[in-house]
């Protein structure tokens, strides 16, 4: 990378901003609203808005969105976190990743915008990103949340379009509460009075937070059971909703878990095309689906160095899930999978994650699980520490090794044919995708 390059000033700018975060996290739309003003309020300029939280889900959901809407020649905005291999990723400018000099341009103002005031980089890059969005044209902007919902610096958008909240479970209780409830709660701080909220299947008390936040602010509630249900088959399922019964092929990202992720963009796209009263066209939502694209999301290798380690017949998947709910999706997607050959996991997370609670379901699909520290991640488990977690589990082939390639030699002198699946963290993901495109 030249020093003079606009990827390099991007990388500089990306680190000064790093720095300015308050030593003391809070979530709070007030630092957000404050340099928003500062810029000219841009989130005001916006598109219309599809806003989506959730746990695990929200990201798929993101990407069902975007494809379907773009194969019927929609312009869309996107921005999703967090990235995994180049920032860029992260902010979608009508339909392609924003391009270094761009990004570096708008990072150039937001901070001299912010004049140096104690700011999350969380924050200023959303704000970032709303000036870019608000000074190109499209039709529509998907923004998902970043952490939580309530107090998530994406909320200061007060009118949007569709809300929508994926699957809800632990995860980042440090901030969200150290309940289901609470956490769903802050989920549920998306939801606007009169806006549709489309709400994917949540455990009971979730489900409850969930819906008594959307009716205390008189949100139209799209509840799962209530509103619309699944009704799964071995290779498609039926949505059964208000505009009658669909019935749809599985999706091209693998896991049953991404019926729910489809069913929810689908339900959004009925509400923001046609208020929930006539279903979208099916041949065209099909179109779409070809088209989608979510890295890291059970997603099959096929090139790279990793892969000369892969023995003939074998497979190498690679998934960013690393709490309790991806866990029992990968566990379910492992059990379904059709000539159920022995699977071998290769594992690496990072240790504000319940390491436990993820690797648990995993432990009855599991062959082997060979675990990893993840390099140049500080926050990182050491492998010794997250192997005595995989084996609190219920794991009881366990080795720890220093990367992912020893792990992999190791998975491969098991008998054979198998499956590989590297998990655990979406940092492990992306810097495996950064060797493997």
């Amino acid at each position: 990378m030249s020093p003079n390059s606009p990827a390099a000033a991007v990388a500089a700018a990306l680190d000064r901003l790093a720095r300015l975060h308050p030593k003391r996290i809070d979530l709070s739309l007030g630092r957000m609203q404050r340099l928003l003003a500062a810029l000219g309020n841009p989130h005001l300029r916006l598109p219309r808005v599809i806003h989506v939280a959730g746990t695990n889900g929200k990201g798929s959901t993101v990407a069902f969105l975007r494809a379907i809407l773009e194969s019927w020649g929609r312009t869309v905005h996107v921005y999703t976190s967090p990235h995994l291999v180049r920032f860029n990723e992260r902010i979608r400018i009508a339909g392609s990743p924003i391009d270094d000099p761009a990004l570096a341009a708008l990072l150039d103002r937001v901070e001299t915008a912010n004049a140096g005031q104690p700011i999350t980089y969380f924050e200023i890059t959303t704000a970032a990103a709303f000036l870019a969005f608000a000074e190109c044209p499209a039709d529509l902007l998907l923004l998902e949340v970043g952490l939580g919902g309530r107090l998530d610096a994406t909320n200061v958008v007060d009118d949007p379009a569709v809300t929508a909240i994926a699957t809800i479970s632990m995860d980042h209780v440090q901030f969200l509460g150290d309940t289901l409830a609470a956490i769903a709660g802050e989920k549920a701080g998306i939801a606007k009075r009169a806006v549709p909220l489309v709400v994917a299947p949540q455990l009971p008390e979730a489900e409850t937070a969930v819906r008594l936040r959307a009716e205390a602010v008189g949100a139209r509630l799209c509840l799962y059971g209530r509103d619309w249900q699944i009704v799964h088959e071995p290779t498609r399922w039926r949505l059964l909703s208000g505009t009658g019964e669909r019935v749809f092929a599985d999706p091209p990202l693998p896991g049953w878990h991404q019926r729910i992720n489809l069913a929810v963009a689908v339900l959004c796209l009925d509400h923001l095309l046609h208020g929930g009263i006539d279903g979208v066209d099916m041949q065209a939502c099909a179109a779409g689906l070809g088209k989608v694209d979510w890295p890291a999301r059970l997603q099959r290798l096929a090139r790279g160095p990793l892969m000369a380690g892969v023995p003939q017949g074998w497979t190498l998947w690679l998934d960013g899930g690393h709490n309790d709910s991806a866990g029992v999706a990968l566990a379910d997607w492992a059990a379904r999978r059709p000539d159920q050959r022995p699977l071998h996991l290769i594992v690496g997370m990072l240790e504000s994650k319940d390491a436990t609670a993820f690797l648990a379901p995993l432990a009855g699909v599991a062959a082997s699980i060979g675990v990893i520290p993840i390099a140049g991640e500080p926050a990182s488990f050491s492998a010794d520490t997250l192997a005595a977690h995989a084996r609190a589990a219920g794991h009881t082939t366990v080795a720890v090794h220093g990367d992912p390639a020893a792990a992999l030699a190791a998975a491969a002198g098991r008998q054979g044919p198998a499956d590989v699946l590297i998990c655990g963290s979406l940092y492990l993901a992306g810097r495996i995708l950064a060797q493997h495109g």
